[in-house]
């Protein structure tokens, strides 16, 4: 959706909401792009560079103290919009460094580590973020900012967080020359797969010169 139809034309520019708004709107449409796979060769230093300045827009969310909607009860927005596409998209173009490893809460002891998928991350992400678009763009502005800040701190924070982490970690093995662990043995359906917490003895490995050149990092 447009400026025009996105905001208000009381609102001001500077405000809160209208910040945060862009900055989700300005998200959403960038990483689906990304998903088209025009560009394959800067998908991962994009998508870190997108997911990093959404995540400083969570931030502010978190910080903020708590907004409270108008009403009691959450507005219907409608039919939510299909992302399975956009999640295939993005599970094809980011083969085979797709699935990674997560610690799903960092403050439980002891915490066994899951696999997850940078897809799935994404396409979770912006479904979160479109609900409380459609909020906004409907004048409900209070309801908007507590969804996003609700959601901030229950899903889409935490799960942004943790892509956020793969992409960076993706990134640092190619520019610093690291091998990565065999993934292929590694899905996100078996909880057993990771019981050990021990990525590096999965079968095999995938040599960072594999995903250096889809970087566009390979080194000379």
């Amino acid at each position: 959706m447009s400026d025009a139809t996105l905001h208000q034309a009381t609102q001001d520019p500077d405000s809160f909401a209208v910040q945060i708004a862009d900055s989700i709107e300005s998200f959403i449409v960038a990483v689906t792009e990304v998903a088209k796979g025009d560009e394959p060769n800067s998908a991962v230093p994009f998508l870190l560079l997108e997911v990093s300045q959404l995540l400083l827009a969570g931030g502010r969310l978190g910080a903020h103290e708590d907004f409270v909607p108008d009403e009691r009860y959450e507005p219907d927005t409608g039919p939510e919009p299909d992302v399975d596409e956009l999640r295939e998209r993005f599970a094809e173009l980011l083969d085979p460094v797709d699935v990674y490893s997560e610690v799903f809460d960092p403050y439980v002891p002891r915490s066994t580590p899951v696999a997850s998928r940078i897809s799935d991350d994404l396409a979770d992400v912006i479904t979160d973020l479109r609900h409380g678009l459609a909020h906004y763009a409907a004048g409900r502005v209070n309801e908007a900012l507590w969804w996003w800040q609700f959601s901030y701190l229950s899903n889409w924070g935490p799960t942004a967080s943790a892509c956020l982490r793969a992409l960076q970690s993706l990134v640092a093995h190619v520019r610093l020359d690291t091998p990565l662990g065999e993934l292929d043995g590694l899905d996100t359906d078996s909880d057993a797969a990771l019981d050990d917490g021990r990525l590096e003895e999965e079968a095999g490995r995938v040599m960072a010169a594999e995903i250096a050149e889809p970087l566009g990092l390979r080194r000379t």
